[in-house]
C-alpha cells in the first residue's frame, strides 16, 4: 500500500436513481472523478427546516483528487436536486500503487 494525501473519496448522496447516474457519468466524463460507484436504496434519516425527514437515497462514492475537490462541488451543486447537496470529502490515506497511477491517468492535472 502507499501512503497519499492527494486523493480523496467523496460521498454524495441523492433522492433520485436517475440523478445519481447522471452526476456519476458527469463526473467521469468530465476527468473530475477517475470513478464513480453508485449504490442505490439506501435509507437516510436527517432533521430538515425542523422537521425528521425519512428517506430512500442513491450514494455516489467518487473518487477524485484534492485538486478537484472545488469543481466536483461545483458539477454536483449544479446537477443536484436537493437544495443543500451532501457532499462530503474524505482524504484516501492508502491504497495500491497501481490503482493511484490508474486513477491519476483518469483525472489527469488540473
Amino acid at each position: 500500500m502507499v501512503n497519499t494525501k492527494e486523493f480523496r473519496v467523496v460521498f454524495v448522496s441523492t433522492e433520485s436513481y436517475d440523478n445519481a447516474l447522471l452526476i456519476a457519468k458527469i463526473l467521469i466524463s468530465e476527468n473530475i472523478a477517475a470513478c464513480c460507484t453508485v449504490i442505490p436504496n439506501i435509507k437516510s434519516f436527517f432533521g430538515w427546516q425542523g422537521t425528521l425527514v425519512e428517506r430512500n437515497e442513491n450514494l455516489i462514492i467518487a473518487k477524485t483528487s484534492e485538486a478537484n475537490l472545488n469543481i466536483l462541488e461545483s458539477r454536483v451543486t449544479e446537477l443536484h436536486t436537493d437544495e443543500v447537496p451532501e457532499i462530503i470529502s474524505l482524504p484516501l490515506s492508502e491504497s495500491s500503487s497501481g490503482y493511484l497511477s490508474w486513477m491519476q491517468l483518469a483525472i489527469g492535472d488540473r
